[in-house]
């Protein structure tokens, strides 16, 4: 088969939510995919700081913050977190409706005071697995700061959680020109979340703009996924697929379901694919 190019998600797809360090069995099938001739390349929601204990896996690129910045083989190619207008305007916005926040420049996360609390006393809930992903990144192994040493250095992306859609509906309109809401499911309990994503990216324009730069045909692209903000690299990947522990929507759009993340997924579905 010819050389492909491969875009791995990193929670729920590379990893189980929140944790840092992939199966055994999905290094074996990178590296052995990596010794065929293909390429692998990160692509994740996460910031810089966030994915970067896993570079030491050896992936050829690298993919943060949603397809804002852009990195291979130790060269940034494209880099656009917001303006200060646009971050001054939507961290007001939701502030002012009640809406929590978790946000990231390149290198550090910051969630607002009470988040944690706010996750701990809904923890009943089961429907939502944002909301137990947050939950897993905030208590255990991921960096996340309170927004009090937030000191105003560029953010790429915005995470939100609501406790209802009503406090959502301001925000919407307000910020709908320059972003994307990326909303999950409503959970069980009535509790909204989703990122919002600059307009100027998504994981898809960043498959189409590493492609680009690489010169390699999308056709010869594949991407892994699990969550609603894989969806638009799923729909621009020449093949894609999407876990067993993603969501309803994405595995009616993507090519193959593999098995989950925890059932070893990625070597099956590398294996079936041909890649290894």
């Amino acid at each position: 088969m010819g050389k492909k190019l491969i875009f791995l998600d990193i929670d729920g797809t590379l990893t189980e939510p929140g944790k840092n360090v992939p199966p055994d069995s999905a290094l074996e099938a990178i590296r052995r995919a990596q010794a065929n001739g293909h390429k692998a390349v990160l692509c994740s929601g996460r910031n810089y700081g966030m994915l970067s204990p896993l570079l030491k896996y050896g992936f050829d690129g690298v993919i943060s913050c949603a397809g804002g910045c852009i990195e291979y083989g130790g060269q940034i190619i494209y880099d656009c977190p917001m303006t200060p207008e646009q971050q001054e305007r939507a961290l007001a916005i939701f502030r002012e409706n009640g809406v929590y926040r978790t946000i990231g420049s390149r290198n550090y996360t910051y969630t607002d005071e009470g988040f944690k609390e706010f996750l701990a006393a809904n923890s009943q809930s089961k429907a939502n697995s944002e909301l137990l992903r947050w939950r897993v990144q905030l208590e255990s192994e991921l960096d996340i700061r309170p927004m009090a040493e937030y000191d105003g250095e560029p953010i790429y992306g915005l995470t939100f959680m609501s406790p209802g859609q009503e406090r959502l509906k301001e925000p919407m309109q307000a910020l709908k020109d320059d972003f994307n809401f990326c909303i999950q499911d409503t959970d069980a309990c009535g509790i909204v979340n989703g990122e919002l994503i600059n307009k100027a990216f998504n994981k898809g324009t960043a498959v189409q703009r590493l492609s680009e730069h690489l010169k390699i045909a999308i056709t010869d692209t594949i991407a892994f996924g699990d969550s609603m903000n894989d969806l638009e690299m799923l729909q621009t990947a020449g093949y894609s697929v999407c876990m067993g522990n993603g969501g309803a929507r994405l595995k009616k759009t993507a090519d193959m379901v593999c098995p989950p993340v925890n059932k070893d997924g990625l070597y099956r579905a590398f294996t079936q694919l041909g890649l290894i």
